[in-house]
């Protein structure tokens, strides 16, 4: 399961009311097909905006120690951006998640030639991955909070994986202030399926600068080192190296002697605990404003990605994640 609370200040044309705090309105096309954007609003006031391009999260609005809400995602103030973007900002990424070395993989015994998309390697699914399709999506007012279901079938063939997959998106802003993020899939034969959020945050707001200050503490007493991004095999602790989180430090302390080009965090970090029990798995804070975001998740190991990737001059940190909840201290 996939959780996050997320907001983005963009203009769009009057919205059409649809459900308790649920509504939606136009966003822009894709070679002819209309592409929606919903807005969902819980009883809080908290505001997250999805739309059905890529199962993508736009905007998450979230209040600091003052009440003041601002928006902690990046994103485009239309879908020309996410068309033409390369940043994944926000999507539901798959059908494969991160990296498949040299772009191939054996399954069955059969060999599967993909897109090398990051040559040498295939990245997020393909050229064409379900971040830059158009989704089915289906409004639902939960007891929990206002939801957005959303479907994608990926055909036998496509981006080159085997087997139709059926795949499902939700994301509820609850009550409580969490935004859960639901995935699953199906399939008709035996395939590979990695789907990940990929949202990149800032909890100090839409044009405040770099995250450098940001407080981030990992559940995570291993990760898997790579060539440079490619895990290459190894499980390694991560005392006494630039990658150990358990106790809280600034995002920025050990960047550079994290290495990289750029320079910075893009590594896999193995989560403690059972991975069959939803469990704590990651807290970040920003102490200027108070916000505070905590994960928990059930998967075995999580993504931390530092980038210099900017919308507005804005910086950011990312997480795949699965559950998070926001609140301020």
């Amino acid at each position: 399961m996939l959780a996050a609370t997320l907001v983005i200040a963009c203009s769009a044309p009057p919205a059409t009311q649809s459900l308790a705090g649920i509504s939606s309105a136009p966003f822009g096309a894709l070679t002819g097909t209309p592409v929606q954007i919903f807005t969902l609003t819980n009883k809080n006031g908290l505001v997250a905006r999805i739309t059905n391009y890529g199962a993508t999260v736009t905007e998450l609005h979230v209040p600091d120690r003052a009440g003041q809400l601002a928006d902690v995602v990046l994103g485009y103030e239309n879908v020309d951006g996410y068309v033409n973007g390369t940043a994944y900002f926000g999507a539901t990424v798959g059908r494969v998640a991160n990296r498949i070395g040299n772009a191939a993989f054996t399954l069955d015994g059969k060999r599967y030639p993909l897109e090398p998309n990051d040559r040498p390697h295939h990245l997020h699914g393909g050229r064409r991955g379900w971040s830059k399709v158009v989704w089915d999506a289906k409004p639902v007012d939960t007891a929990a909070g206002p939801s957005l279901e959303l479907t994608y079938v990926s055909k036998d063939g496509e981006e080159g994986y085997p087997g139709t997959v059926t795949a499902r998106t939700v994301y509820t802003l609850t009550n409580d202030n969490e935004l859960r993020v639901e995935m699953e899939a199906t399939t008709d034969k035996t395939t590979l399926v990695n789907m990940a959020h990929h949202s990149y945050w800032n909890l100090a707001g839409y044009g405040s600068g770099t995250i450098l200050d940001h407080e981030l503490t990992l559940n995570a007493s291993q990760y898997t080192p790579g060539t440079p991004m490619v895990p290459d095999g190894r499980v390694v602790p991560v005392t006494d190296t630039p990658f150990d989180f358990r106790s809280s430090k600034p995002v920025g302390r050990d960047l550079k002697e994290a290495g990289g080009r750029p320079v910075g965090y893009d590594h896999n970090f193995v989560v403690d605990g059972d991975p069959t029990q939803l469990r704590p798995v990651a807290r970040l804070k920003d102490p200027k404003s108070g916000r505070v975001m905590t994960l928990r998740q059930k998967e075995k190991a999580r993504v931390t990605f530092s980038t210099r990737r900017s919308v507005s001059r804005r910086r950011s940190f990312r997480t795949r994640s699965t559950y998070l909840r926001g609140r301020t201290r």
